[in-house]
């Protein structure tokens, strides 16, 4: 009784009675009979705690009773204010009580890789993790009335004997035709007018710790075990969760199916910050708008490969892992590399990949992107699997070498580029659905990939007549190279630079974890992660000045870039790409505003791209135009400045010859 009394108190006080008020006028109005009456009540473990320490520690870890002490107030309620005159029995009513939050404390979180694991308590527990898979939304038995078959026996009519879904529990515990009546043992039948349906959603996630598993380098060295937990999302639940997204859930685990009846809310980000010495770096360099991501390039990845290696392919992978984002319609910075040393540039790649929270390696034996299986639950109704691509997302999805991949899969990923969407088919007939479904999924990511150049030309036979600064790039579909938004070629070092990269790899063979450079100590690969989290969610915008670079250099290279059968040689993306490489920019600049520098570089970045897709034009930039030399000291970085500023003054040149109806303003001194 005075648990009783302190539910209707925390109703009150809580704003739960005027919602149950509401919810019983809709039933009344319907001026229809329901075998159950539904409502969901949402409890605040703290607030009930204040005003009863034993009902609060009873919802907690009893709450199928706790709700049925709420079934009994909400029934009285009901009966004392006539709130629904169709209600005969307390029977008929189902509470489901959604808890807003858990105690913080480690016996209320779930873990799948803890043992023992009780799956008999029935009590709420915490979890989280990714969507990898979701099935279509079917129907499950909410309620149901059965009669008894004795018509002498009281409970031949009326809301004597009704069965109502418990969490965990399957649809043949609810309905099935071998029930008996508890006053008589004659069989009960189920009367079929009055059984209530609810929507059901069978979803499977696992840990978070799955993406640094599917990473192709990783720091920590720590083994754990990692298995996949189904969720049953019912009614107001149902397509409320998207693939690939990342939650925190409530519920009740059950060992029947392996399910969770549940609440999701979404996970909420921790603050990111800049090192200390990113940030002394940042003063050293602020002079100019270059040097900065000169040396952070420059230093980068000093774990792989040496400082000074490779300059332009680390600045771009900088770029490209600023330039992720979890929102729809957002820039994407997709990077396509040709390179004669397939092994340094995947080690690198790799390497990269770990600096994100969503960096994943796609596995060659599995599918890219999202496909359709049939449910292991049973039900026989269609589960759509995740895959690489949608794990990925906010992040970049590392897919190998391009050139291992056959034509179908590579006409799919060029049309995912296009688009950012892939469209599920899930036939009918095969799922148990009178008709055919198309699921359209988002794909939010950027992709990652390389061709060996060596090896893929030894599969087809190469082109002659190149014009000059091309190169062969039959292999790949002209469309999909175009997809992509960066084509780097990365030659192997010079012979140079190769006995560093040779002494370096010998060194690492030796002493893995050995710190061969000063930078690696003093910028560590954390430092970089902690860099890489703050600046992709700077928001920065584009100055007049840059859109005004930017403009004129696209119509420029569309009007020399042409021929007289296709016309304009130059992408539709072209465009995007570009402002999309000049915030990355500024982003990797630690600004908010994106200055005409920036555009400089964009369009060094992208014109050395358009040359070897289709070979130089009058703006004539050099085969490294963003690191055209070593950097060795500050003299080398005041060169680059000055190399720079000719560029800069190249490029306004080159708008005012051939789009001159764009306004540039230039500096003659």
């Amino acid at each position: 009784m005075k648990m009783r009394e302190v539910i209707l108190v925390y109703l009150d006080r809580s704003g739960g009675l005027q919602k149950f008020v509401h919810d019983c006028k809709e039933y009344n109005d319907s001026k229809q009979s329901y075998a159950v009456y539904r409502f969901v009540i949402s409890i605040n473990p703290s607030d009930i705690a204040e005003l009863d320490a034993t009902l609060g520690n009873y919802i907690l870890h009893n709450p199928l009773q706790a709700a049925q002490i709420f079934q009994s107030v909400c029934f009285l309620a009901i009966k004392t204010l006539s709130l629904i005159e169709q209600l005969q029995t307390e029977a008929q009513i189902s509470i489901l009580l959604k808890p807003t939050h858990l105690p913080p404390l480690p016996s209320y979180v779930l873990s799948l890789s803890a043992y023992p694991i009780n799956y008999t308590s029935q009590r709420f527990y915490m979890s989280e993790g990714i969507v990898i898979a979701m099935g279509t939304v079917t129907k499950y038995t909410q309620g149901a009335r059965f009669l008894c078959t004795e018509e002498t026996c009281p409970f031949s009519e009326g809301f004597r004997c009704i069965r109502v879904h418990c969490p965990g529990a399957t649809e043949s515990a609810t309905v099935r035709t071998d029930f008996v009546c508890s006053l008589c043992s004659s069989p009960l039948q189920e009367d079929m007018k009055f059984r209530v349906l609810g929507d059901k959603q069978i979803v499977e996630m696992i840990d978070a710790k799955i993406l640094n598993a599917l990473k192709g380098y990783s720091i920590d060295k720590s083994h754990f075990r990692i298995q996949a937990f189904t969720l049953f999302l019912r009614d107001e639940l149902a397509n409320k969760m998207t693939i690939g997204n990342h939650y925190r859930i409530i519920g009740i685990p059950a060992c029947v199916q392996n399910g969770l009846q549940m609440t999701a809310c979404i996970e909420v980000n921790s603050p990111s910050f800049v090192s200390e010495n990113f940030k002394y770096l940042l003063s050293l360099t602020s002079s100019s708008c270059w040097r900065f991501t000169a040396v952070l390039a420059n230093i980068f990845a000093s774990q792989v490969v040496p400082p000074g290696t490779y300059n332009t392919l680390k600045l771009a992978i900088l770029l490209s892992l600023v330039q992720t984002c979890e929102q729809e319609n957002s820039d994407y910075l997709d990077l396509l590399i040709m390179t004669s040393d397939p092994l340094v540039i995947d080690r690198l790649l790799n390497y990269s990949l770990c600096l994100l929270p969503r960096g994943i390696r796609h596995p060659p034996s599995s599918d890219i992107f999202p496909s359709v299986s049939k449910d292991k639950h049973g039900t026989g109704s269609a589960s759509i699997q995740a895959c690489s691509a949608v794990l990925a997302k906010g992040g970049i999805c590392y897919i190998g070498d391009l050139s291992s991949y056959k034509k179908d899969k590579l006409e799919l990923l060029q049309s995912v580029l296009e688009s950012r969407t892939t469209t599920v088919f899930i036939p009918g007939k095969k799922y148990g659905e009178e008709a055919d479904q198309q699921v359209t999924v988002s794909i939010q990511t950027n992709f990652w990939s390389f061709v060996d150049v060596d090896s893929s030309s030894k599969k087809h036979i190469q082109k002659e007549n190149f014009l000059i600064g091309q190169m062969d790039v039959s292999l790949i579909p002209v469309n999909l190279v175009d997809g992509f938004g960066l084509l780097i070629y990365n030659e192997f070092p010079s012979c140079r630079l190769s006995s560093p990269v040779v002494h370096h790899t010998l060194k690492k063979a030796i002493h893995p974890e050995a710190m061969l450079y000063k930078a690696s100590q003093q910028f560590r690969t954390q430092d970089y992660e902690e860099f890489i989290l703050f600046a992709r969610n700077l928001h920065v915008e584009l100055s007049s000045e840059a859109e005004s670079l930017i403009q004129g250099y696209y119509l420029a290279s569309r009007r020399v870039r042409r021929d007289s059968i296709h016309g304009s040689t130059l992408s539709a993306s072209a465009l995007k790409i570009l402002i999309s490489l000049a915030k990355a920019h500024a982003k990797l600049s630690l600004r908010q505003r994106v200055l005409e520098e920036d555009a400089v570089i964009a369009v060094l970045l992208l014109e050395s791209s358009l040359t070897l897709k289709h070979g130089t034009s009058p703006l004539c930039v050099a085969p490294n135009p963003v690191f055209p030399f070593e950097l060795s000291d500050e003299n080398s970085l005041q060169e680059r400045d000055i190399y720079l500023m000719q560029c800069h003054h190249q490029l306004l040149k080159f708008i005012s010859a051939y789009s001159p109806g764009i306004h540039i303003n230039t500096n003659e001194e």
